[in-house]
């Protein structure tokens, strides 16, 4: 099967197929351009100004003698901590050796995704302390939370990933809850998922239960290097500034050729400029240094330009999503990565709604649509976002995945096939007919629109008679059916028994600690 081909749908184990879901895509292919909102000449000025900074501010690389000689030897100007960049420098490197898209390989093989290109992967919210649902409320999240979202998402047809910390198991020791986090995507789910950055240890762990679940098919007979079976966020500590244990875990990842999405995290205003194009300039420094450093551990490694940019009210100090500036800087930046030939990741479900409620869904929407039509590549934070993401949300997390089949459904765009075109539904419909009877619709109509769960199009006397259920208690009642019919991928007991060896192990090598 080559990369990129459309995977015909299976009855396999956990996963129910919906209605009208004739296949199963691992990611979306988008039929269309991505939305391009400034000039050739603006965007080269954004470069510039990057540059400039870069020479003239510079970044901190703080608390990793070994990154600062790293620099030193690349010919960066060193002055403490501070490193300044030649211009063009770090364009320079990035474009030698770093990968345009590269393939993340699932441990079943047909959910593997390629990131990069025309194509999109969805991915569900990362880092929620916090799980809300209409039983209980807003609480603290567990492991048993923790699994429940990814039983979830690997039995959604619309989500492409696993993603990574999709709540924090707080009930866990801090220093070995990622040992059961990475577990659990490897367990409970067969699609691709993120390696733990909080510390470099953990990242080394996180690379050691790959090469387990993975075995033999962990190097590629090919190339005789490591396939890239894991991907992560290592994040900007903006404004211009890269941490110990951001850079550790990212020469972890690096030297052993698992991908590298380098994301500065902006709240515009407050650790970047106001404007837009102050932030995209701050953005893509910041970005090229992490990308330029993951190269010169290992030419070659696979980095993701990442963003994460919201504004913060200027009256209340609180960030705010959903609005038109981050939009603006998502598709500046998803131009300047396409322009210095890098994949591109950006957020999905975005909201600071403390509810699913109609201020959660809009700007949800509007961040979700506005990712597709940027262009993003690693549409990080899909499904479950809640309150800025201190919250995991059940509820949402089923509302989103719908809408991430509409964006699935949109990108992949008009079938123009000649079932497509429809010219003998016409020859059998006269005019003054109707089309319900014909042989193309009886065909077609299980596929030809896309059905959404959590939507309710019946008669206000149905929907009343039915419970009058709003579209967060008609959620609530589809999660619970999910996980009752849950049922986990296969996994080999051989390989399952050695990932739980070793995970026992390395919590019995130190006490528990919450840091």
């Amino acid at each position: 099967m080559t990369e990129g081909a459309k995977v015909r749908s299976r009855r396999s184990r956990g996963e129910r197929r919906n209605r009208g879901q004739a296949k199963y895509y691992p990611y979306i292919e988008r039929s269309f351009s991505p939305l391009e909102v400034l000039s050739e000449e603006a965007l080269a000025t954004i470069e510039a100004n990057a540059d400039r900074l870069l020479d003239e501010v510079g970044i901190e690389f703080r608390d990793d003698p070994e990154a600062i000689q790293m620099w030193k030897d690349a010919g960066a100007d060193i002055q403490g901590e501070r490193v300044r960049f030649p211009k063009g420098m770090c364009r320079k490197i990035i474009q030698d050796s770093a990968p345009a898209q590269f393939t993340q390989y699932a441990r079943n093989a047909e959910r593997s995704v390629v990131i990069g290109g025309n194509n999109t992967v969805l991915v569900p919210a990362y880092g929620s302390p916090f799980i809300r649902n209409l039983d209980e409320g807003r609480r603290y999240a567990n492991i048993s939370d923790f699994q429940n979202f990814v039983k979830l998402a690997y039995m959604s047809p619309h989500i492409h990933h696993s993603g990574g910390t999709v709540c924090e198991p707080v009930d866990l020791p801090v220093n070995k809850r990622h040992l059961e986090m990475v577990y659990s995507h490897m367990r409970y789910s067969d699609k691709p998922y993120m390696g733990s950055v909080t510390a470099p240890v953990r990242a080394e762990d996180t690379v050691e239960l790959s090469k387990i679940l993975f075995g033999d098919d962990y190097i590629d007979p090919a190339t005789g290097q490591e396939k890239t079976v894991v991907i992560n966020l290592i994040n900007a500590n903006s404004p211009m500034v890269f941490d110990d244990t951001m850079l550790g875990a990212a020469k972890v990842y690096a030297r052993n050729n698992q991908a590298c999405v380098v994301s500065p995290f902006i709240l515009a205003g407050a650790m970047s400029p106001v404007t837009v194009a102050g932030t995209c300039t701050q953005i893509l420094a910041e970005a090229m240094a992490g990308m330029a450093f993951c190269q010169l551990v290992r030419k070659g490694a696979p980095v993701v330009f990442g963003t994460f940019a919201a504004a913060v009210s200027m009256q209340s100090g609180a960030p705010t999503f959903g609005g038109p500036e981050p939009s603006l800087v998502l598709y500046v930046c998803a131009s300047l990565a396409r322009r210095l030939g890098v994949p591109f990741r950006s957020g999905g479900g975005l909201n600071a709604s403390k509810v699913a409620d109609a201020q959660a869904g809009y700007e949800a929407a509007n961040t979700l649509q506005t990712a597709l039509l940027g262009g993003v590549n690693f549409m990080l934070h899909s499904a479950g976002w809640l309150e800025g993401g201190l919250v995991m949300s059940y509820e949402k997390f089923i509302l989103d995945a719908e809408q991430c089949g509409v964006l699935g459904q949109m990108g992949r765009g008009v079938d123009m096939s000649e079932n497509g075109q429809a010219m003998d539904a016409f020859q059998q419909v006269g005019p003054g007919e109707h089309f319900l009877g014909c042989a193309h619709t009886q065909a077609n109509f299980e596929s030809a629109f896309l059905i959404n769960k959590t939507s309710d199009s019946n008669s206000f006397e149905q929907w009343e008679s039915e419970g009058s259920l709003t579209a967060e208690q008609r959620a609530n009642r589809i999660y619970k059916s999910m996980l009752e019919s849950y049922e986990a991928p296969e996994l080999d007991v051989a390989k399952d028994e050695a990932l739980r060896e070793y995970i026992e192990k390395r919590k019995a090598s130190e006490p528990d600690a919450n840091y």
